[in-house]
């Protein structure tokens, strides 16, 4: 038998109504119960905090906007990128 790239092939393909079979969805894996209550029991008290304080303060934001518009707070954007770097790690 001889193959050649001018040959038409034998066998057509044509796709089915529906498209390909959807796989079935894998059940949710459930954590252990006791898990749930020990979480619930650590972060309680952090939980109760956090909702204790204010989203932010907005006094003092606006009191520091002031003195950096001011002059009066010092302000170093090359000490800020060393630390944002620092904090993130430079991805040379």
């Amino acid at each position: 038998m001889k193959i050649s790239s001018a040959s038409s092939p034998s066998v057509s393909i044509t796709p089915q109504a529906g498209g390909a079979a959807a796989a079935p969805a894998a059940a949710p894996v459930a954590a252990p119960a006791g898990n749930d209550a020990l979480e619930s029991a650590v972060l309680q008290p952090a939980q109760k905090a956090l909702g204790a304080l204010p989203d932010f303060d907005a006094a003092r934001v606006a009191e520091l906007r002031d003195a950096l518009a001011k002059g009066e707070l010092p302000f170093d954007a090359g000490r800020l990128a060393g630390l944002i770097q620092r904090f993130h790690g430079s991805k040379a």
